[in-house]
């Protein structure tokens, strides 16, 4: 075993009784500090690439041996070297790798180079850039310094480079999205709403399970938010093993084209909750700007009202007092009125029901997804649209946390589960009739 030198503070004049250093040490320290004027973390590289070239030379001794034993039975040999590059802060930096091969005349892998060359890397970089709203051409001003002799010689750090990287990994992430076998999560609740890039329409999906958890389970490209697209939706998480048949609850925004899907798909299985948050909008919309307040904090009063029955009643009170000033308004009320108390039948705490009575979480994901696309100017085809949708959702879902009220979720499941109990008899009475 080698001894580890160890680094002892002197006083200056002891220090002149200490040995001197050897002519080898002094030309590495000479170098080091050449290499310490472009800044700590360029001299930290170069150390770095000298201890890479260690580790690989080593690899080399552990599968052939000591260079110029003589071993008996020797089953490789050491093959010179080879140019080579690794992946270093977003960029590649051109190495020489040391070759080996067996006696066979194979090559022999060095799996300390493979895992410095590993290309991945460098596109989790160019990843995480270009979702963080990086732009390509600004892709190589954020690299860290590394010294201005390894950077005249880095490659992949160009736009088309980049953007080659880009592609590469969204792709990757919407394959990831659209095939996320679905069996074996435990999905109590969906959410569904559209987002647009350019003039197309991402229809998504994310789901809650059984502890709360938030997760993206798919998107369907269409022009609208219309019935044939979310159907197919739909049908696509089905395929994929989303379970309805312990009953689901689906939190939508109120566009008959997402209920007409939801029912035609799931059946009596889900219970639809439309967003309370947009029927107030809605309503507000079809008012004078003098009217809007008061009726706004009543039908805020009637949507938080834990007794369902009742919070129905004031709802309905509320559209007959408009019936005669602001026809419109009232019927922009009544529109859908019974699916706003969902959630409240259901019982579930007040925190939790002020969770899945609006559309806030999904369109929250929503948000991030046109943040990390702010920088695109030109959508060349409905791929483009997908894949960048596809990775602003997986964007978003790693900083999600937990609903809010998620102690509550399993009030949920058992609402759900004595909804399906009480339609499921009645399905087979049909049958059977």
């Amino acid at each position: 075993m080698k001894n580890v030198p160890v680094v002892r503070l002197v006083a200056r004049d002891d220090a002149e009784n200490l040995p001197e250093l050897s002519e080898e040490l002094r030309v590495a320290l000479s170098d080091v500090a050449a290499t310490a004027r472009e800044g700590l973390l360029a001299m930290s590289v170069g150390v770095g690439l000298r201890v890479m070239a260690e580790l690989m030379d080593a690899e080399v001794t552990a599968k052939v041996g000591p260079k110029h034993a003589k071993l008996p039975g020797r089953r490789a040999t050491r093959h010179a070297s080879a140019p080579g590059s690794v992946v270093l802060g977003g960029r590649r930096v051109k190495v020489s790798r040391p070759r080996a091969r067996t006696i066979d005349g194979e090559e022999l892998q060095l799996e300390s180079y493979t895992a410095f060359a590993d290309d991945d890397l460098l596109g989790e970089v160019v990843m995480a850039r270009m979702l963080a709203g990086l732009a390509t051409r600004r892709h190589r001003a954020a690299n860290e310094p590394v010294g201005e002799a390894i950077e005249a010689e880095a490659a992949s750090t160009s736009r088309s480079a980049v953007s080659r990287r880009f592609i590469a990994g969204t792709r990757r992430a919407l394959e990831e999205l659209m095939s996320r076998d679905l069996a074996d999560l435990d999905v109590v609740a969906l959410m569904v709403d559209g987002v647009y890039f350019a003039e197309a329409c991402c229809v998504v999906a994310l789901a809650i399970t059984g502890d709360g958890t938030k997760v993206p389970v798919g998107l369907w490209l269409g022009d609208t938010e219309n019935k044939t697209v979310v159907t197919a939706l739909l049908a696509d998480l089905v395929t994929r093993g989303l379970d309805a048949s312990g009953g689901l609850l689906v939190v939508i925004d109120g566009a008959k084209a997402l209920a007409a899907g939801v029912r035609k798909v799931f059946g009596d299985q889900a219970l639809v909750q439309r967003c309370t948050l947009h029927k107030r909008r809605n309503v507000a919309d079809h008012l004078p700007k003098q009217t809007r307040p008061w009726v706004d904090r009543k039908l805020a009063l009637a949507f938080a009202n834990p007794d369902a029955p009742a919070g129905l009643r004031a709802a309905k009170d509320l559209a007959r007092s408009l019936e005669r000033e602001h026809p419109d308004a009232a019927s922009s009320l009544r529109e859908g009125l019974e699916e706003m108390f969902t959630v409240r039948r259901l019982g579930v705490g007040d925190r939790l029901a002020k969770t899945l009575t609006n559309t806030n979480a999904i369109e929250s994901m929503i948000s991030i997804s046109r943040t990390t696309a702010r920088n695109v100017k030109r959508w060349r085809d409905g791929t483009m649209v997908k894949r960048w949708c596809a990775a602003g959702m997986l964007n978003a879902q790693a900083s999600f946390r937990r609903v809010k009220g998620c102690n509550d979720m399993p009030i949920l499941v058992a609402a759900l589960a004595r909804h399906i109990d009480g339609v499921t008899p009645a399905c087979e009475d049909e049958e059977a009739a």
